[in-house]
């Protein structure tokens, strides 16, 4: 293969960085800087690459809208359940509370319990929920994510 000398002119932090990853790499620099241009030449190299990244970004950001759109649902359900709560409730008198607290206590811990089972489960209440509520978009959703290449 035949070589042809070029001097060019690089920033003084670009240089840095070439000498470093070369000497990491174990390579000479004009290696380096040879792979890179060829990389960055290339006809193909670049396109399937950019290809490559839409396709992630596109599948990150419909994860993101996904995480998005069940942190409201979880957060809507919470302030939901907390306000209809605390107007049903009654205060209980002074003799009955620690009574009460014992019996909350034993509630909570039934409560962790059954969460825990449900989630080794694999279960999700958010997804079963949207199910019902929007079965159409919900399709949509496992479709994205089959598409993607893993399982719905």
């Amino acid at each position: 293969m035949s070589r042809k000398r070029l001097n060019v002119f690089i920033e003084p932090r670009h240089a840095k960085r070439v000498t470093s990853v070369a000497s990491q790499q174990g390579v000479s620099k004009s290696a380096l800087v040879a792979a890179a241009l060829g990389a960055y030449l290339s006809p193909d190299g670049s396109e399937p690459r950019e290809a490559l990244m839409l396709r992630r970004l596109d599948r990150l950001s419909a994860g993101l809208e996904r995480l998005e759109r069940d942190q409201t649902i979880l957060i809507e359900c919470l302030a939901l359940f907390i306000r209809h709560h605390l107007s049903i409730t009654t205060a209980l008198p002074e003799a009955h509370q620690d009574a009460a607290r014992a019996q909350g206590r034993v509630r909570f811990e039934q409560f962790v319990e059954q969460l825990a089972r449900h989630l080794q489960r694999g279960g999700s209440l958010v997804r079963t929920v949207w199910q019902e509520v929007a079965p159409e978009t919900a399709n949509m959703s496992a479709n994205v994510r089959v598409e993607e290449g893993g399982a719905a």
